[in-house]
């Protein structure tokens, strides 16, 4: 069960409340102070929301009846193929690995993100951790004045037995800043310190009424909004800062400037941030629909590739490109595909990963994994890997259940980690 407020909820009430109390930049500077934005590994997740087709996308059969609409070009390594809708990834197919065979057996949207959001299935008692909130327990900075775990566009899975701390801080506008960071100009010095005190009192009293984590973890959650108020950092959210032909090389789309976004936050110290492009849920005219996406997907992904890789973040950042399943080979009678699960593809690139390779191959129609097929706890074992995670460290759940970070059935894809 998701928590009756989340982490998004407690924070933008938190910021509502404190933005009152007005709390200046210049107060306690070294709150400012951390460690570098590039230590450890970090994780850029591109959620394509609704199950994108492999055909139409990283797996292309042309000439096959199966095959759709859309011709397959070349990419910049010999060999491998792509669609024709992808021109700018294919010029970065150097630095991306195409996992051309995953395979899983759920076939629901919501199950199936959960799924791919958390490694695990649904499981009655126990709510799964995102893999940006595992991330998030394991590297993220504990005092860092903007969250560790941002989720742009639609909200992650949440943090489930990792704790409220752990989860993704909502942004529903890649081109707003968070709401209620503005500070009042009629609140200064000693009416904030006294509203504050104020603050604290009520905070003490709400603690002593109702015990134990989730009371501790609200005065945790509004002393957090307190200090993103005053980061410098809160800067690295406004996307308006960026050159205009940078912003135009990721697409003036949401998705676009979501994935700068991303990359702003990576070098502001944030471990993960997922950005979401909806509308791949194509069970009628999947061509038009689907060309669609990949137009706001290409530029946008092969720019933050690109970019990562030129400022030196890309060997410490994993960028991954999935969606909850994939889509049927065969065309429905109403120009679409319906979700498939037994086949499908995902891109990973960063932190590592060996580019410039496809892993697993699929039937000539399609419809079946013909060679290395790969699970869902096998790619997350090796994002694991590739983020310097302990997959199989246990975490304990409320009933004192022990759950391992990654399912115990998956093994490592030795193709994409050197």
């Amino acid at each position: 069960m998701q928590p009756l407020l989340s982490r998004r909820g407690y924070l933008r009430l938190s910021l509502g409340a404190t933005a009152s109390l007005c709390v200046p930049r210049w107060l306690d500077p070294e709150l400012h102070a951390r460690e570098s934005a590039t230590a450890g590994r970090s994780l850029i997740l591109l959620w394509m929301n609704g199950g994108p087709s492999h055909l139409d996308t990283w797996d292309p059969k042309p000439g096959h009846p199966h095959g759709g609409e859309f011709a397959a070009i070349d990419t910049n390594v010999a060999g491998i193929q792509i669609s024709e809708h992808l021109p700018q990834l294919a010029k970065q197919m150097h630095h991306l690995a195409v996992v051309r065979s995953m395979t899983s057996k759920e076939g629901s949207h919501e199950r199936g993100r959960y799924l791919l959001q958390s490694g695990y299935l649904p499981m009655p008692g126990t709510q799964h951790p995102a893999l940006g909130s595992i991330l998030s327990a394991e590297r993220g900075q504990p005092d860092q004045a903007i969250p560790n775990f941002v989720s742009i566009s639609l909200p992650s899975i949440g943090a489930g037995l990792l704790g409220m701390e752990h989860a993704a801080f909502h942004l529903p506008n890649s081109e707003s800043p968070p709401p209620n960071t503005a500070l009042p100009g009629h609140v200064r010095g000693q009416r904030f310190q006294r509203r504050l005190r104020m603050l604290s009192s009520l905070e003490r009293g709400f603690i002593n009424t109702r015990r134990g984590k989730e009371a501790t973890a609200h005065q945790d959650v509004y002393q957090q909004s307190i200090r993103m108020m005053r980061a410098k950092e809160l800067a690295a959210f406004d996307v308006s800062q960026e050159k205009p032909q940078v912003r135009d090389a990721y697409g003036r789309t949401p998705f676009g400037q979501g994935c700068l976004l991303a990359r702003r936050l990576i070098e502001n110290g944030v471990k993960c941030v997922q950005v979401s492009l909806n509308g791949w849920d194509t069970h009628a005219r999947n061509f038009p629909l689907t060309r669609n996406r990949m137009e706001i997907l290409d530029p946008a992904y092969a720019t933050l590739v690109q970019e990562l890789d030129e400022r030196g973040l890309l060997d410490s950042t994993l960028v991954l490109c999935l969606g909850e399943f994939g889509r049927t080979p065969k065309i429905n009678p109403l120009g679409g595909r319906d979700h498939w699960p037994k086949t499908w593809s995902a891109t990973l690139a960063g932190a590592g990963i060996r580019g410039g390779q496809v892993v697993g191959k699929t039937s000539p129609d399609g419809t079946q994994v013909s060679a290395r097929p790969v699970s869902v706890p096998d790619l997350f074992v090796t994002c694991c890997q590739a983020l310097r995670i302990d997959a199989d460290k246990q975490h304990l759940t409320p009933a004192g259940r022990p759950i391992r970070t990654v399912d115990a059935t998956g093994t490592p894809v030795a193709e994409l980690i050197p």
